[in-house]
């Protein structure tokens, strides 16, 4: 597969990733699979994986400033 974005190619690699949640809080997944650009970086999800993140961060606390959770499939 081809990064469309720059073109080169895409592999399936395990990543750490943060995600603002709220004005205050970031939560970093730790070990999450995504299809990543050798390049440029630039990362995609299976849709399988991306509602298992949606999941994840519904259940962080707003309150918190940061949170680092294990992505567990």
């Amino acid at each position: 597969m081809k990064c469309t974005v720059c073109g080169a190619t895409l592999e399936t690699v395990t990543t750490d990733l943060p995600f603002k949640v709220s004005d205050k809080t970031i939560v970093i997944l730790k070990k999450l699979p995504v299809i990543q650009c050798r390049n440029c970086s630039e990362y995609l999800m299976e849709d399988e994986v991306f509602g298992h993140v949606e999941e994840i961060l519904s259940r962080i606390d707003a309150g918190a400033e940061l949170e680092i959770v294990p992505y567990a499939a």
